[in-house]
């Protein structure tokens, strides 16, 4: 049933964008476009990259852990394994930690932004998407140091509050430098330009 109902949302999808191209709305193509795409990989591509992208978050985390010997992972259930004195607890990586909805809401405003080529959104999308699996394997590595060294009574704050503080101001970093400074860059303003103009 979802299945069908994407499919049917595609094709509408599909159409609105083409008539607002050719109705030359460059901003409300960029919505539509970029909300739709969100919504046909929420459909097609969430259901078989969420558990990868949980094992290779693991992995890279647990990296970290086995060299300091703080924690462990068990990567290919996507989960890690803090032995702090206080007492062990596991932490699942699970849908939301996976990073796949970060990951998602980035390529979907990226593959309709403009400021760049479409080899440079290509480009700027695989390093996007390995920096916020990168960002995301150092939340989960904040919050096993700090379930290490607090012990279990410190899991509500470390995962609640530091490890998205930790994450969401990588992304922060991310979006800036991908949207805001390309877009200041490449403006043009009259007969003056900052930078390359495309």
């Amino acid at each position: 049933m979802t299945i069908i109902a994407g499919i049917i949302f595609l094709i509408v999808w599909l159409y609105i964008l083409w008539a607002l191209r050719r109705s030359d709305l460059p901003a409300w193509r960029f919505i539509w476009g970029s909300c739709g795409l969100f919504v046909l990989m929420m459909i097609f591509v969430r259901p078989y990259c969420t558990q990868p992208l949980a094992q290779v978050v693991a992995a890279i985390a647990g990296a970290f852990g086995k060299i300091t010997g703080m924690f462990s992972a068990y990567y290919k259930y996507g989960v890690v394994f803090v032995d702090s004195r206080a007492g062990a607890i596991s932490l699942l990586i699970d849908f939301e930690c996976s990073g796949i909805l970060e990951i998602m809401a980035y390529l979907s405003l990226l593959a309709f932004f403009q400021a760049y080529s479409r080899y440079e959104r290509i480009a700027v999308g695989v390093i996007g998407t390995v920096y916020i699996i990168l960002a995301n394997a150092i939340r989960i590595t904040v919050i096993g140091v700090i379930i290490y060294y607090k012990g279990m009574s410190a899991y509500y704050m470390a995962h609640t509050f530091v490890g998205r503080i930790v994450f969401y101001g990588l992304s922060i970093m991310l979006y800036f430098i991908v949207f805001t400074k390309a877009q200041i860059v490449r403006q043009k303003v009259g007969g003056f330009t900052y930078g390359t103009n495309k």
